[in-house]
């Protein structure tokens, strides 16, 4: 599945932002997205460079298109993003923090305890209590 990165092509991240719109649920699936034509509009770029998001959602199987009314998302779709998302949320920073922790033979206890305790610490800091 494509990895949508910022700093790509703007194609790439018209899509990418259309596929976090799917992944969160604010587009849901068997919703129609918008239309090149109107992505064009929103983004201020090309009608083609518009169409290349959609095309490269398409082709990653999250929409499809019904002749004559638009773009859809696909059934499914939001679950294979949220998959994908997951492997690479793994891969990009579990895995990592699982081999600095071995380096500093921290066991997975301890390691889930400094998660939480972030975790506690980042709702604090962002006004959502303790």
């Amino acid at each position: 599945m494509q990895l949508y990165e910022d700093g790509g092509p703007i194609f790439v991240r018209i899509a990418g932002e259309l596929a976090d719109r799917i992944a969160d649920g604010a587009v849901g699936e068997g919703e129609r997205v918008a239309s090149s034509n109107e992505l064009a509009a929103f983004y201020r770029v090309n009608p083609a460079t518009a169409a290349r998001s959609l095309t490269l959602l398409a082709d990653e199987g999250l929409v499809e298109k019904r002749r004559g009314v638009g773009m859809f998302v696909v059934e499914g779709a939001r679950e294979r993003l949220v998959a994908a998302r997951r492997r690479r949320f793994a891969e990009r920073f579990v895995r990592p923090l699982v081999v600095e922790a071995a380096r500093l033979g921290m066991g997975a206890d301890e390691v889930v305890g400094l998660v939480r305790d972030e975790a506690a610490s980042a709702r604090v800091t962002a006004g959502g209590g303790a």
